[in-house]
Parts: C-alpha cells; structure tokens; sequence
C-alpha cells in the first residue's frame, strides 16, 4: 500500500478510482455528478475527481452536470489495464 501523502494524493487516487469504478460498473451512464456526489458522500470530492478525469481524458462532460466514460476509458476497462 502506497505512504499517505501529505497532498492527499492517495485519498484523490482513490476517489478517482471510486469514480471511475461507477462509470465503468454494469450501470447505464451517464451519472450526474448529483449521484456521484451521493456515492462519494461529498459534492466537492466528487466536483474534484470528475475535473481531474475530465482533463486526464477518461470521462466526458455534458452540459447540465452528467458525465460519462470516453472510449479510451471503456477500452482500457474491457482489456483489464490498471488491474493490479
């Protein structure tokens, strides 16, 4: 298991982590990020993983709030990268 960091990297990570794990579960997308902030049990945490996702190309954002996984990402997901 990785040290904590004092940035909070690991707690981000395992948002991020958390996030795309609803994303890429046997659920229909898109998610808004209403119902992401339920399952994070935090508006900002969820607000804050979805940008960082968002801007590392994994998730689309549409207007109103919804998201949901790019390609690359369902990809990545169906051929088992980043299982450890």
């Amino acid at each position: 298991m990785p040290s904590p960091e004092p940035n909070g990297a690991v707690d981000d990570r395992d948002r991020d982590r958390n996030v795309m794990h609803l994303m890429l579960a046997d659920s229909p997308w898109p998610w808004s990020l209403d119902e992401i902030a339920l399952e994070l049990r935090s508006e900002i945490a969820a607000h804050d993983a979805v940008t960082r996702l968002t801007d590392a190309g994994l998730l689309h954002r549409l207007d109103g709030g919804f998201v949901f996984p790019t390609r690359a990402a369902r990809r990545a997901d169906e051929i088992g990268l980043g299982d450890a």
